[in-house]
């Protein structure tokens, strides 16, 4: 060693493995193997059902499946719920679905009012809204809340989008908006038992973005919602679907999940959607942009009053 060098001691430790390290790691991929393994069996095998889910608001899904039934049976199925039927009373006489101003009170009218799609879509938010509040569901209560307020805001969004860009109806795109997130639903209630997995938020990030559109998308056809909806859930996360030639309701979808968290950000919900395809269908420049996030901010809390708390 020449004169006037110092050697800085060595940290002994900087030669040991990071055996507790690895081993951490090497235990969460066995344990989201395991669940994602458990996920594609589940898939494969059609048991999708969703616990904590109000019955009532399924047998509304699959009452409603017949574009025929008549009006005084769907009536009868909303009125075995009371809870139910007074978030529909409420929604019938909002704001949003009252101009007139005239109030409803009988179930019947108030269903007529608002017509079939928008019944599926207050049923659904009703049924959201109460899982919040499951004792047995509090360890996710956190991501609960937010994939409410996000399905509630992309609900909003996408009628406002089919209204302003398309002619698909607004009531049929606010129902795909509200159920897209069920498959992340599922997927949080199956962790349940795994708390470890719970806490590993890059993993459960990953096991979410990668499995809940299909997901989502079996539970929809279980339920016997229309098939254009359930298609729309589940290909909310093929962005480049290039043969598509005219906009349709996994556009407005797509779109519509990018862009509701940007509606108070004109310049960053344009580079959301920037490369989209789905943008381009939808003629969506611009200035039909701004014209979107203003109609969307005059109306989104009249929509999401009106579908409940």
């Amino acid at each position: 060693m020449s004169k006037g060098t110092t050697t800085q001691p060595r940290d002994p430790s900087a030669d040991l493995p990071e055996t507790h390290t690895q081993v951490q790691r090497a235990n969460a991929n066995v344990l989201a193997f395991g669940f994602v393994q458990k996920l594609a069996s589940e898939l494969s095998q059609g048991e999708l059902e969703l616990p904590s889910f109000p019955e009532i608001v399924i047998r509304v899904q699959r009452v409603l499946a017949d574009e025929d039934v008549p009006l005084d049976k769907v009536a009868r199925v909303v009125g075995s719920e009371p809870a139910l039927t007074a978030r529909l009373m409420r929604m019938a006489n909002s704001a949003a679905l009252n101009a007139s101003g005239k109030v409803v009170t009988e179930l019947r009218t108030a269903i007529n009012r608002m017509g079939y799609e928008m019944v599926r879509s207050a049923s659904v938010a009703f049924a959201m809204s109460q899982i919040r509040f499951n004792e047995s569901l509090a360890p996710i209560r956190n991501e609960l809340d937010d994939l409410w307020e996000r399905s509630m805001l992309v609900a909003a969004f996408a009628l406002v989008l089919a209204r302003k860009c398309t002619k698909i109806s607004p009531e049929e795109a606010m129902l795909t908006g509200m159920m897209h997130g069920i498959g992340k639903l599922y997927v949080l209630t199956r962790a349940m038992d795994q708390p470890a997995l719970l806490k590993d938020t890059e993993t459960m990030h990953q096991i979410m973005t990668e499995w809940h559109p299909q997901i989502g998308k079996a539970i929809l056809e279980n339920w016997e919602f229309p098939e254009v909806v359930s298609q729309a859930v589940g290909e909310q996360g093929d962005l480049d679907r290039g043969k598509i030639k005219v906009a349709d309701l996994s556009d407005i979808l797509m779109v519509s999940i990018a862009m509701a968290p940007l509606s108070t950000d004109p310049a960053g919900a344009q580079l959301a959607i920037r490369d989209f395809p789905a943008t381009r269908r939808l003629n969506l420049t611009e200035e039909t942009t701004v014209a979107v996030l203003q109609e969307f901010a005059a109306e989104v809390n009249e929509i999401c009053s009106a579908l409940g708390s």
